[in-house]
């Protein structure tokens, strides 16, 4: 069968591609707007419509959600599957997600919770998966040199979001900031369960709009909700960027610790900041030669498990992540990985596994082959395909 991928760059198209052929099916990918950033939705139209017309495809496939591409699989009346990893997703406010043709697979339990109801034959909860086979790939075949170059007692590879964190442009009041503040302040010591969107009111998200320049504007069509908006794209991606430079601060205080990162790190002066790593060349060659890998979920993913923590644990890494709802669901914690819900038990465990290199090794081992089990990208889309033609 022949598969039609439409690619935007997402680092995790290349393992999902690799599989979707060892799967046996023939792929052909679309990758103008990875070369295009500037394309609009009619040129991207243009592009592919053609494409889908003579294709003889048998279903279209994307990383996240592209209303233009749902509306245009409707009209041809294609199936479209689509893989949700990111979170918050605009698009899926859209009028476009309820469309028939679509496959819409949510990692994120509460997104699943949310958006169902309003195409619930088409909307699913699936976790996330990683290329085991890929990543061990170019762990085993790196240079020792290149190992070497990449060991770290403690590291983690992202962004702190201050560059980027769209809460930043608000000029609330003052107690409309103060309470922003404070929500956020205690959202930062709650795991497994965010509240903000339940705990702000109407005119505290009308006031926000009105004080935050160029605010998010849903397009036509849309099913718009601002609160999820100010809760989710605001002010949960502010707390991320509170808790990564907290937590960072401290284990770089504590600790050696290696990040890999573009944002600014200068109010962390005992980390070592190593710039980008490369996503498919270098970064499984992190994980695997680092003995512990931190993951620092964003508040806006509110149940599920992002990918980072599925890609440390298939490149043989061990991993320390924050609590999340759905991750005793997934692993066992203590055998597969460990986890922390505080600074204080994130400081305790990562010294105590960097003195415990046993336990540590016998972690990183039994979550590979968790991983290579049950949450391979091979497995994952054979379930994601056959629930999406027994529709």
């Amino acid at each position: 069968m022949n598969i039609f991928f439409y690619r935007y760059g997402s680092i995790c198209e290349p393992s999902i591609i690799e599989s979707l052929k060892k799967l046996g099916f023939d792929v052909y990918e679309e990758t103008t707007e990875i070369f295009n950033k500037t394309l609009t939705h009619t040129k991207s139209i243009d592009v592919v419509s053609p494409k889908l017309l003579d294709g003889k495809f048998g279903f279209v496939f994307t990383i996240n959600f592209f209303p233009w591409l749902s509306d245009l699989c409707n009209i041809i009346n294609i199936v479209y599957i689509t893989l949700i990893v990111d979170s918050p997703l605009l698009e899926l406010y859209t009028n476009s997600s309820k469309n028939p043709c679509n496959r819409i697979f949510l990692f994120d339990r509460q997104l699943f919770q949310e958006f169902s109801p309003q195409n619930p034959k088409c909307i699913f909860h699936t976790p996330l998966a990683t290329n085991t086979r890929m990543n061990m790939s170019v762990c085993q075949n790196a240079s020792s040199t290149l190992k070497n170059g990449f060991k770290s007692d403690v590291s983690f590879i992202g962004s702190l979001y201050s560059e980027k964190c769209p809460f930043n442009l608000a000029k609330l009041p003052e107690y409309e900031a103060g309470y922003a503040n404070g929500l956020m302040e205690a959202q930062l010591k709650v795991y497994g369960y965010n509240f903000i969107e339940d705990s702000i009111g109407d005119s505290f998200v009308d006031t926000f709009i009105e004080c935050t320049p160029g605010f998010y504007k849903f397009p036509p069509n849309s099913n718009e909700n601002y609160k999820a908006v100010v809760a989710q794209h605001y002010m949960s991606v502010k707390v991320a960027e509170m808790e990564r430079l907290i937590a960072l601060k401290m284990l770089s205080d504590n600790f050696s610790v290696d990040i890999y990162t573009g944002s600014n790190t200068s109010s962390m002066p005992n980390i070592h900041n190593r710039g980008f790593a490369k996503s498919l060349e270098e970064m499984p060659i992190i994980f695997n030669q680092s003995k512990i890998n931190i993951n620092i979920t964003a508040k806006s993913i509110r149940s599920g498990l992002s990918l980072r923590i599925f890609d440390v644990l298939g490149c043989g890494g061990f991993l320390i992540t924050n609590d999340q709802a759905e991750l005793s669901e997934l692993f066992n914690v203590g055998e597969d990985l460990e986890k922390y819900s505080s600074m204080e038990e994130l400081y305790d465990k990562t010294a105590y596994y960097l003195s415990h290199d046993s336990q540590r090794e016998t972690i990183a081992k039994n979550g590979y082959e968790k991983v290579e089990k049950l949450h391979s990208y091979d497995i994952r889309l054979t379930q994601m395909l056959e629930t999406a033609f027994s529709v």
